[in-house]
């Protein structure tokens, strides 16, 4: 039986990993597993050396969930309450604020980590997150590098460095794309889960209704409204009115004011308004950049071109078409990669390819050294790599293999 998933290849068509490709993954892999033991021994990660709490994101996982835990949800969304809780924990002050603006479902995960100590919660959460998004990585591009690809991508060192989701989100975007047209019941249980990162609710539903899609849709949308149902059991309807009454306040700081410094934002979005234009001129680039993204994947995904390069476009579309885009999140565009690599292993990586992923790896580190947001133009660039594949295809038809995952 010949195996049509999306992350099987056909054992003649496999090439060996490019050498200068496995090099960079592997030093890249090794300075994000020896930094991070390191950091904690010598206190630069987590805990300082005299014993203090460096403030980071992950703070406001544990405090929101340690709300959770004594009874008190709801307050966790409060902007002062959070930080006082915070502040206990870390037994320092510090600038601003690290806010809860999660939905409630995501308290589940908060409370559970809750229950360890700090610094145990804020390590079991970096590495146990990978493990998914990790695996995904290996299913997506069909053999073990890339374990390797997903441990040297450059975002990932964000990502662990202050606790944030970014392993999660990649897990749950790679997840739902790679089983889309062979599981989309559990693809469907996947996006459903993605439902705590509002911002990626956009894209795919107008992908799965132009496919369409309807098994994976109802799916996801059975799963949300469980999430939703089950949330106000736990937590009760205050959580609910916590979360859509600090909603405006969360945009408000973060989208007209910069209380997060447009720098390290890696949106269009941010990056007008970090060189200076008005909120309003950021919105209209930013929509018409939404909307010609929208139109590119709906043709895209409505069209014979195979599957590996619909999912990739898809993947880097949802971090080209939100606003509010960290680099942590960036670990989404190592999805939008796999699919690329997988494509260059199987049938050879065309001349410019290896140089632009080289280059992409290279403005993400620049970013992290230097400060300077760098992010959108690696997703441009990836984009690119994928319409540009995607075009010997474009007008023709595939032959049966590819039709059968382009329909799957």
């Amino acid at each position: 039986m010949v195996d049509t998933s999306p992350g099987a290849a056909i054992p003649s068509q496999q090439r060996a990993v490019p050498a200068s490709l496995f090099a960079v993954c592997f030093v890249l892999a090794c300075v994000n597993a020896a930094f991070f033991p390191a950091g904690l021994l010598s206190g630069i990660w987590i805990w300082r050396p005299d014993g203090l709490g460096i403030p980071t994101d992950f703070v406001n996982v544990w405090a929101a969930g340690k709300l959770a835990l004594q009874g008190h949800p709801a307050l966790a969304w409060d902007w002062d309450v959070q930080r006082q809780v915070e502040l206990d924990l870390l037994q320092q002050d510090f600038p601003g604020y690290f806010a809860w603006h999660y939905p409630p479902p995501f308290l589940f995960v908060a409370a559970f980590l809750a229950q360890f100590p700090y610094a145990l919660a804020f390590a079991a959460w970096a590495y146990a997150s990978f493990i998914p998004y990790a695996l995904v990585m290996r299913a997506i591009v069909g053999r073990g590098f890339g374990l390797l690809l997903a441990a040297g991508f450059p975002a990932l060192f964000s990502n662990v460095l202050v606790g944030q989701n970014g392993c999660l989100t990649a897990a749950l975007v790679g997840g739902t794309l790679y089983l889309l047209p062979v599981r989309p019941v559990l693809a469907g249980i996947c996006l459903g889960l993605l439902t705590y990162k509002p911002q990626y609710g956009l894209l795919f539903p107008i992908v799965l209704i132009a496919s369409p899609r309807w098994t994976a849709f109802v799916s996801a949308s059975i799963t949300a409204l469980v999430l939703v149902l089950t949330s106000w059991l736990a937590f009760g309807i205050e959580s609910w009115h916590a979360f859509f009454h600090w909603l405006p306040t969360f945009s408000q700081a973060f989208l007209t004011e910069g209380k997060a410094t447009w720098w390290k934002l890696q949106s269009l979005f941010a990056l007008v308004r970090y060189f200076g234009g008005s909120e309003a001129l950021g919105w209209t680039f930013q929509w018409v950049l939404t909307a010609a993204v929208a139109v590119v994947l709906v043709t895209l995904w409505r069209s014979p071109v195979r599957y590996s390069l619909k999912a990739a476009a898809l993947a880097v579309g949802l971090l080209l078409t939100t606003p509010y885009l960290f680099m942590y999140d960036m670990t989404v565009q190592a999805i939008a990669v796999a699919w690329l690599v997988r494509l260059g292993l199987n049938e050879g990586f065309r001349r410019y390819e290896l140089p632009a992923l080289g280059c992409i790896a290279a403005l993400q580190i620049t970013f992290m050294m230097t400060g300077i947001p760098l992010g959108l133009a690696a997703n441009l660039m990836v984009g690119g790599l994928v319409l540009a594949r995607a075009g010997s295809w474009w007008r023709r038809q595939p032959s049966p293999s590819e039709s059968a995952l382009a329909t799957a």
